[in-house]
């Protein structure tokens, strides 16, 4: 009985140690890539609640906005916003690059066209930033825009 009592403390001794040292042990965040690729198989099973949680606080406003403009839900509209065609199956990547609290991907779309997707350090867990996306690619009209202003201008005159 003595011999029982000494094992099953040296048992629950190692046990509690096992533990203690699992829960001590500090999870890597996941990487820009990671993040994508589980947003990809949330996309692919349609899972609208794991798509929002890896996006970033600004694009879920962004989101929520245009959900009350349209008189629609959050849901509806991150399920129609994603960005991958919704009849495509595979997602390539490439050139994944982390400056400080922010990263970028490269993704081909689903016309086959390589662009670039922002992500922003949240939390220490690393989201997509479509805002971040969003505002470049205003960025981008703005100067296209003014651009061809330039050319049109420098047409008229003498």
């Amino acid at each position: 009985m003595r011999r029982f009592n000494l094992l099953l403390i040296v048992t629950v001794l190692v046990v509690e140690g096992l533990f203690a040292f699992a829960c001590s042990s500090e999870r890597q965040p996941a990487t820009p890539i990671e993040t994508f690729q589980t947003y990809v198989k949330a996309f692919k099973k349609k899972d609208i609640t794991t798509m929002k949680l890896l996006l970033s606080k600004d694009t879920i406003k962004m989101h929520e906005q245009e959900a009350k403009a349209e008189g629609v839900n959050l849901d509806d509209v991150v399920k129609r916003d994603t960005l991958l065609g919704e009849g495509q199956t595979t997602v390539e990547y490439r050139n994944e690059k982390i400056d400080g609290d922010k990263a970028t991907l490269e993704y081909k779309n689903s016309y086959g066209i390589w662009e670039t997707l922002p992500f922003v350090k949240e939390d220490d867990e690393w989201k997509i930033d479509k805002k971040g996306y969003a505002d470049q690619i205003e960025r981008e009209v703005e100067q296209n825009s003014q651009q061809f202003d330039d050319m049109l201008n420098r047409g008229r005159q003498p």
